[in-house]
């Protein structure tokens, strides 16, 4: 899952110039192995209105369906409290209180982490149980001071709140218990990954990768945790969410011709002065394109065989050149949640373009292709203009990213 939000402004240091920052939001999660639901819950406000971006991470008390329900409580009620723009320690402390603790285990029924970003880079995180989120900036973490506050049952639970300006490539990752404590008990870990072990794991995966998306590293994350598991199951449910500051990432996405020829010209001159990561998809449209700049187009016809999509081709200045229909119908399926197949293909690739991308231009071609006017083809095989909308609509209301569907 990938959570983008919209941009706030940043001087950059050299040039003094406005340039904008994008919160890229992503969670990873594996339910303990012994369960068929996951006990933490991650949930994620967008407030549009304001610009805020809101995410809860909540831990219930063991596991299953009862600390699913106890999770989803409490993140519900966090995000309600949060979004209403008040002073949310009073309202975490409401919640903190609200929630008993248990008689036999004598620790709290569910644990809570609320991030609140604001549109001028302010962040506000709360904690009350989960482990210590890590801020990492500049490849190193960084301590944040923090205020303590007490509940009024005089009980062991304590809220930390941090208050801090976020800075560009600075990235956030917070986690429940099962990523810290994972390996418990084991020769090399014999009290758990910790958060340093946590911390050092993703400074490694940061310093190899400095570009690495905040969906890539909460997988990291989650998978390290794993590993030090000594059966590689996991014996609690583990959840890490990364949020990442960084200048946004573009990509273009143009599928179909133009409805008339004489638009030919400007289709290819958007395609080619467009900055960032470009896909065309469909033979028609690359053809337009290649003929306009005067390229070469070079179908890879051993590409991904057997995967069940045409093969890929290349052509100068552009990243990623597939068919059409076929290719953009298995994209969506994928943005909406079906498994990857095993053999990477078309779709997979335009699928992780798209979801490492922040901004992204949709333009649709609108001359009607008659092929797929047949009612003998599968009822899957969309026109290109209702399949776009679906991938632009998925991409904006799954993934919050901001998208721009142009047609011509």
């Amino acid at each position: 899952m990938n959570l983008c939000n919209r941009n706030f402004d940043r001087k950059d240091a050299g040039t003094g110039i406005l340039k904008p920052l994008f919160k890229e939001l992503e969670f990873h999660q594996v339910r303990k192995h012994s369960q068929h639901t996951a006990g933490d819950a991650f949930m994620v406000h967008k407030d549009s209105k304001n610009n805020r971006l809101l995410t809860v991470l909540s831990d219930g008390l063991g596991s299953g369906v009862k600390a699913n329900i106890l999770a989803n409580m409490t993140a519900r009620m966090a995000i309600k409290f949060a979004e209403a723009d008040t002073d949310f320690v009073h309202y975490a402390k409401i919640i903190m209180n609200s929630l008993p603790v248990c008689q036999v285990r004598k620790i709290a029924y569910a644990t809570f982490t609320v991030v609140d970003c604001r549109p001028d880079g302010s962040v506000q995180i709360v904690e009350q149980g989960n482990p210590p989120f890590i801020l990492l900036r500049d490849g190193e973490s960084v301590e944040i001071p923090w205020k303590e506050y007490g509940g009024s049952l005089g009980d062991y639970r304590k809220l930390r709140v941090y208050r801090f300006n976020a800075q560009p490539e600075d990235r956030i990752i917070f986690f429940s218990d099962g990523v810290t404590e994972a390996g418990m008990g084991a020769a090399a870990t014999p009290l758990g990954w910790r958060n340093k072990g946590c911390a050092d794991f993703i400074r490694n995966v940061v310093s190899n990768d400095p570009m690495v998306s905040a969906r890539v590293l909460a997988q990291h994350v989650v998978r390290g945790a794993l590993q030090n598991e000594p059966t590689r199951q996991a014996c609690d449910d583990i959840t890490c969410g990364v949020l990442y500051f960084r200048t946004p990432r573009c990509t273009l996405l143009a599928s179909g011709p133009p409805f008339s020829k004489q638009r030919d010209p400007d289709y290819a001159h958007i395609i080619h002065s467009f900055e960032g990561t470009k896909i065309i998809s469909g033979g028609t449209s690359a053809d337009i394109v290649a003929r306009e700049l005067g390229v070469g187009i070079k179908t890879d016809l051993f590409s991904f065989r057997g995967s069940g999509l045409p093969p890929i081709s290349h052509m100068e200045g552009i990243d990623l050149v597939t068919e059409g229909i076929l290719t953009l119908t298995e994209t969506l399926n994928l943005l909406e949640g079906k498994p990857s197949p095993a053999q990477k293909n078309a779709a997979t690739l335009m699928n992780e373009l798209l979801l490492n991308s922040d901004v992204i231009h949709i333009l649709v071609g609108t001359q009607i292709n008659q092929a797929h006017q047949d009612p003998s083809l599968p009822m899957e095989l969309e026109i290109r203009r209702s399949l776009m909308r679906r991938i632009a609509t998925t991409l904006e209301e799954r993934y919050l990213k901001e998208v721009k569907l142009e047609f011509i």
